[in-house]
Protein backbone atom coordinates (compact mmCIF):
# COMPACT_ATOMS: atom_id res chain seq x y z
CA UNK A 1 0.00 0.00 0.00
CA UNK A 2 1.20 3.24 -0.89
CA UNK A 3 2.27 5.95 1.99
CA UNK A 4 0.37 9.40 1.48
CA UNK A 5 1.77 12.21 4.09
CA UNK A 6 -0.87 15.12 3.98
CA UNK A 7 0.90 18.25 5.38
CA UNK A 8 -1.30 21.55 6.00
CA UNK A 9 -2.22 24.28 8.14
CA UNK A 10 -5.36 25.61 8.21
CA UNK A 11 -6.72 28.82 10.04
CA UNK A 12 -10.51 28.24 10.62
CA UNK A 13 -10.69 24.60 9.68
CA UNK A 14 -11.65 24.91 6.49
CA UNK A 15 -7.98 23.29 5.17
CA UNK A 16 -8.41 20.37 7.40
CA UNK A 17 -11.76 19.50 6.09
CA UNK A 18 -10.10 19.33 2.59
CA UNK A 19 -7.49 16.85 3.97
CA UNK A 20 -10.12 14.78 5.63
CA UNK A 21 -11.86 14.64 2.89
CA UNK A 22 -8.42 13.62 0.70
CA UNK A 23 -7.21 11.52 3.23
CA UNK A 24 -10.45 9.08 3.33
CA UNK A 25 -10.40 9.18 -0.42
CA UNK A 26 -6.90 7.70 -0.67
CA UNK A 27 -8.09 4.90 2.43
CA UNK A 28 -11.03 4.27 0.52
CA UNK A 29 -8.47 3.25 -2.38
CA UNK A 30 -5.89 1.28 0.03
CA UNK A 31 -3.59 3.90 0.42
CA UNK A 32 -2.05 4.66 4.01
CA UNK A 33 -2.76 8.48 4.62
CA UNK A 34 -1.32 10.28 7.31
CA UNK A 35 -2.92 13.99 8.15
CA UNK A 36 -0.04 16.15 9.54
CA UNK A 37 -0.98 19.97 11.11
CA UNK A 38 2.31 21.50 10.03
CA UNK A 39 1.80 23.99 13.04
CA UNK A 40 2.01 20.70 15.44
CA UNK A 41 5.15 18.33 14.02
CA UNK A 42 7.31 16.76 15.61
CA UNK A 43 10.04 13.89 15.06
CA UNK A 44 7.47 11.29 14.15
CA UNK A 45 5.78 13.41 11.51
CA UNK A 46 8.82 14.28 9.94
CA UNK A 47 9.81 10.35 9.42
CA UNK A 48 6.14 9.94 7.88
CA UNK A 49 6.99 12.23 5.45
CA UNK A 50 10.16 10.95 4.67
CA UNK A 51 8.26 7.16 4.59
CA UNK A 52 5.78 8.71 2.12
CA UNK A 53 5.31 7.21 -1.95
CA UNK A 54 3.22 11.01 -1.86
CA UNK A 55 3.04 14.21 0.15
CA UNK A 56 -0.34 16.28 -0.53
CA UNK A 57 0.51 19.85 0.49
CA UNK A 58 -2.38 21.58 1.41
CA UNK A 59 -3.02 25.78 2.93
CA UNK A 60 -5.41 27.97 3.15
CA UNK A 61 -4.97 31.47 0.58
CA UNK A 62 -3.94 34.67 2.57
CA UNK A 63 -3.77 37.49 0.95
CA UNK A 64 -2.18 35.90 -2.41
CA UNK A 65 0.02 33.22 -1.26
CA UNK A 66 -0.11 30.63 0.95
CA UNK A 67 -0.63 31.06 4.52
CA UNK A 68 3.01 32.06 6.71
CA UNK A 69 2.44 29.18 8.46
CA UNK A 70 2.71 26.77 5.61
CA UNK A 71 5.87 28.70 4.35
CA UNK A 72 7.38 28.32 8.19
CA UNK A 73 7.33 24.21 7.02
CA UNK A 74 8.47 24.79 3.82
CA UNK A 75 11.32 26.66 4.31
CA UNK A 76 11.87 24.17 7.13
CA UNK A 77 12.60 21.50 4.60
CA UNK A 78 16.26 22.75 3.30
CA UNK A 79 18.40 20.58 4.51
CA UNK A 80 16.15 17.95 3.12
CA UNK A 81 16.09 19.88 -0.16
CA UNK A 82 19.78 20.22 0.22
CA UNK A 83 19.98 16.76 -0.28
CA UNK A 84 17.56 15.51 -2.89
CA UNK A 85 15.39 13.39 -0.16
CA UNK A 86 12.52 13.85 -1.49
CA UNK A 87 13.15 13.11 -5.37
CA UNK A 88 10.98 11.43 -7.29
CA UNK A 89 8.06 11.32 -4.51
CA UNK A 90 4.91 12.25 -5.85
CA UNK A 91 3.12 15.84 -4.74
CA UNK A 92 -0.19 17.25 -5.09
CA UNK A 93 -1.51 20.58 -3.75
CA UNK A 94 -4.86 21.93 -2.28
CA UNK A 95 -6.01 25.27 -1.14
CA UNK A 96 -9.10 27.31 0.00
CA UNK A 97 -10.07 30.89 0.15
CA UNK A 98 -13.02 32.94 0.54
CA UNK A 99 -13.85 34.20 -3.02
CA UNK A 100 -14.30 31.59 -5.81
CA UNK A 101 -11.29 33.11 -7.52
CA UNK A 102 -9.31 34.19 -4.39
CA UNK A 103 -5.53 33.91 -6.06
CA UNK A 104 -5.86 30.27 -5.56
CA UNK A 105 -3.69 29.81 -8.36
CA UNK A 106 -0.67 31.85 -6.83
CA UNK A 107 -0.38 29.36 -3.64
CA UNK A 108 -0.55 26.14 -6.16
CA UNK A 109 1.83 27.15 -8.03
CA UNK A 110 4.18 28.16 -4.83
CA UNK A 111 3.85 25.21 -4.03
CA UNK A 112 4.48 23.08 -7.28
CA UNK A 113 7.61 25.32 -7.14
CA UNK A 114 8.45 23.75 -3.95
CA UNK A 115 8.28 20.35 -4.87
CA UNK A 116 9.67 20.85 -8.34
CA UNK A 117 12.99 22.22 -6.58
CA UNK A 118 12.53 19.10 -4.35
CA UNK A 119 12.77 17.01 -7.58
CA UNK A 120 9.09 15.59 -6.98
CA UNK A 121 6.60 14.70 -9.50
CA UNK A 122 3.56 17.22 -9.38
CA UNK A 123 0.07 15.44 -9.61
CA UNK A 124 -2.79 18.05 -10.68
CA UNK A 125 -6.67 17.99 -10.82
CA UNK A 126 -7.95 15.63 -13.77
CA UNK A 127 -11.58 16.75 -13.11
CA UNK A 128 -13.86 18.76 -15.58
CA UNK A 129 -17.77 20.20 -14.07
CA UNK A 130 -19.85 22.54 -15.59
CA UNK A 131 -19.98 24.35 -17.34
CA UNK A 132 -17.77 21.76 -19.97
CA UNK A 133 -19.86 18.92 -18.39
CA UNK A 134 -23.46 19.74 -17.20
CA UNK A 135 -24.09 16.41 -15.39
CA UNK A 136 -21.23 17.10 -12.51
CA UNK A 137 -22.32 20.39 -11.64
CA UNK A 138 -19.87 21.92 -8.93
CA UNK A 139 -17.41 19.85 -9.83
CA UNK A 140 -13.88 21.24 -10.33
CA UNK A 141 -15.97 24.62 -10.30
CA UNK A 142 -12.88 27.04 -10.15
CA UNK A 143 -11.18 25.63 -13.20
CA UNK A 144 -7.85 25.02 -11.77
CA UNK A 145 -5.49 22.10 -13.09
CA UNK A 146 -2.68 22.92 -11.20
CA UNK A 147 -4.47 21.26 -8.46
CA UNK A 148 -7.36 21.76 -5.82
CA UNK A 149 -9.12 24.65 -5.16
CA UNK A 150 -12.03 25.39 -3.02
CA UNK A 151 -14.18 28.08 -1.49
CA UNK A 152 -14.86 28.58 2.24
CA UNK A 153 -18.58 28.27 2.77
CA UNK A 154 -19.84 31.03 5.64
CA UNK A 155 -21.66 28.22 6.60
CA UNK A 156 -19.25 26.84 9.41
CA UNK A 157 -21.26 23.60 10.10
CA UNK A 158 -20.45 22.60 6.57
CA UNK A 159 -17.22 24.21 6.31
CA UNK A 160 -16.46 23.64 2.20
CA UNK A 161 -19.75 23.46 -0.19
CA UNK A 162 -20.43 19.91 -1.47
CA UNK A 163 -18.98 20.20 -4.77
CA UNK A 164 -15.61 21.35 -3.63
CA UNK A 165 -15.69 18.39 -1.06
CA UNK A 166 -16.56 15.94 -4.04
CA UNK A 167 -13.51 17.50 -6.30
CA UNK A 168 -11.80 16.71 -2.73
CA UNK A 169 -13.08 13.23 -2.85
CA UNK A 170 -12.05 12.73 -6.92
CA UNK A 171 -8.69 13.83 -6.17
CA UNK A 172 -7.85 11.95 -3.33
CA UNK A 173 -8.92 9.07 -5.81
CA UNK A 174 -6.68 10.65 -8.61
CA UNK A 175 -3.57 10.43 -6.08
CA UNK A 176 -3.77 7.10 -5.09
CA UNK A 177 -4.00 5.75 -8.79
CA UNK A 178 -0.79 7.48 -9.21
CA UNK A 179 0.50 6.57 -6.37
CA UNK A 180 0.23 2.80 -6.77
CA UNK A 181 0.98 3.28 -10.37
CA UNK A 182 4.10 5.30 -9.48
CA UNK A 183 5.12 3.02 -6.49
CA UNK A 184 5.20 -0.19 -8.52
Amino acid sequence: MPNVAIPYCSGRGHTRRLAQEIATALGDADCNARLIDVEKMGEVDWQALEAADAIVMGAPTYMGSAAAAFKTFMDATGDLWAEQRWADKLAAGFTVATFPGGDKLVTLQQMMTFAMQHGMIWVGQDQIGAPVDAAQPGINAGGLWLGLGAVSDRDKTQMIPAGDLETARRFGARIARAARRWSV
